[in-house]
């Protein structure tokens, strides 16, 4: 994450640099969900097959590989194939390190689990773009991020261990068959389920009782996404802000964050639970998203006027990204840990369909906020209004999931 902070405040202004319109920027970023959506089943019954380690292994190298063709293309149409060929690789990563900390946590430290991951990826949010920022040209942090990659590579290679044991792979049909559900430990066997998703598994997942945490997972990161992907040029336009900039208010927001989540969610999550977090999460995104685009009506063509101002419009614009990214991030674990509680289709299956609904709202959110920015159409006023309607369609459906979990 520390790599993928990097290249955050500069990916847009690399694209820009080489002649690629706001809408081109987005499909950059729908094409790296779009392969994360398609290859994430196929990543999935590898971990199966030959465990978690092989498959981050696999996905890190072609990660470092990708990064480091990005930053060596001249062409749109080499930015398209390399950040495609990042989503393959990426797709093998994250979603099989959630799976990890499933096969690693009891139920009722599967909170604290997920939050200390979320922590970690905040930590690289925090010097991430901090020194993607200061590195200069735009190309530069790729390479810097592909070497991070390949770092993380050696530092699995050597000192991951492996957490689903082959004995348990190759028992796996037959442990199922006689129902056996429980270790010595009282931790149930959700480690020998399959925990990958197939495409048949994804339409199934329509129909299930946890679609409605299946559909937060897709419109916070849709509305999400949809800001990320012309941020970098929203600020460009009303503030002459660039990559320093943009970097700042990133680590900020990252300084904010990962207390939150590594100190606070899991406790946050048994005192108040993941109902009331998700739904507050949603509602802070959606109005961090609204000020920002009330804020956009001032700031469009001040053009880096007085410092006063200018140091005004980034305090303000701090602010305002912090409250969305704040509630952002209180969803996401705070959901996969739900999910992974409620899930009757092993933990590896359940978050890997709830990738899916990521993805998914990767590839479309940033297509709909590039359409809406190059049409001038106030993208993150759009985006807000999508949330909170989701948001009051969502409040009944959820309320049903916790009330059945009592039972």
């Amino acid at each position: 994450m520390l790599g993928f902070g990097i290249i955050i405040p500069n990916l847009a202004y690399y694209a820009e640099d080489l002649g690629a319109t706001p809408t081109e920027i987005a499909v950059l970023m729908s094409i790296y969900s779009g392969m994360q959506l398609v290859f994430a089943p196929l990543w999935g019954r590898l971990s199966d097959k030959h465990g978690r380690k092989p498959a981050i292994l696999l996905g890190l190298l072609g990660n470092a590989i990708a990064l480091v063709g990005f930053g060596l293309a001249k062409s749109y149409g080499w930015l398209f194939i390399a950040r495609g060929a990042a989503g393959i690789a990426s797709a093998a990563v994250l979603p099989t390190v959630m799976a990890y900390v499933a096969d690693v946590t009891t139920l009722a430290a599967r909170g604290k689990g997920m939050g200390l991951m979320g922590a970690a990826m905040g930590l690289g949010f925090i010097l991430g773009p901090a020194i993607g920022g200061i590195l200069g040209r735009h190309d530069v942090p790729f390479f810097v991020a592909g070497g991070l990659s390949l770092l993380t590579f050696f530092f699995v290679m050597l000192l991951l261990p492996e957490s689903l044991p082959h004995v348990d792979r190759r028992g796996l049909k037959a442990r199922l068959s006689e129902g056996e559900k429980h270790d010595e430990s009282g931790r149930e066997r959700e480690r020998d389920r399959p925990s990958h998703y197939g495409y048949k598994e994804f339409w199934t997942a329509l129909k299930s009782p946890l679609n409605p945490l299946f559909l937060v997972a897709f419109f916070t990161t849709f509305s999400f996404a949809g800001l990320e992907a012309t941020f970098p040029l929203f600020i460009e336009k009303g503030w002459n802000y660039g990559q320093k900039e943009m970097g700042w208010m990133f680590a900020i927001i990252g300084v904010i964050v990962v207390p939150l989540q590594g100190g606070l969610l899991g406790r946050l999550i048994n005192r108040f639970g993941e109902r009331r977090l998700i739904l507050v999460g949603m509602v802070l995104n959606a109005v961090g998203m609204a000020l920002l685009s009330f804020h956009a009506m001032r700031g469009t063509g001040m053009g880096g006027g007085a410092t006063a101002v200018a140091e005004s419009g980034f305090l303000m614009l701090t602010g305002y990204l912090a409250i969305a990214g704040i509630g952002n991030q209180l969803i996401r674990p705070t959901n996969t840990s739900w999910i992974s509680k409620q899930t009757h289709i092993g933990q590896g299956t359940a978050i890997g369909i709830m990738d899916a609904f990521l993805s998914l709202g990767r590839i479309l959110g940033p297509l709909l906020g590039g359409w809406l920015y190059e049409a001038d159409a106030s993208p993150y006023a759009v985006l807000a209004g999508i949330l909170l309607v989701a948001t009051v369609c969502l409040y009944v459906p959820l309320r049903r999931i916790r009330r059945d979990a009592a039972r």
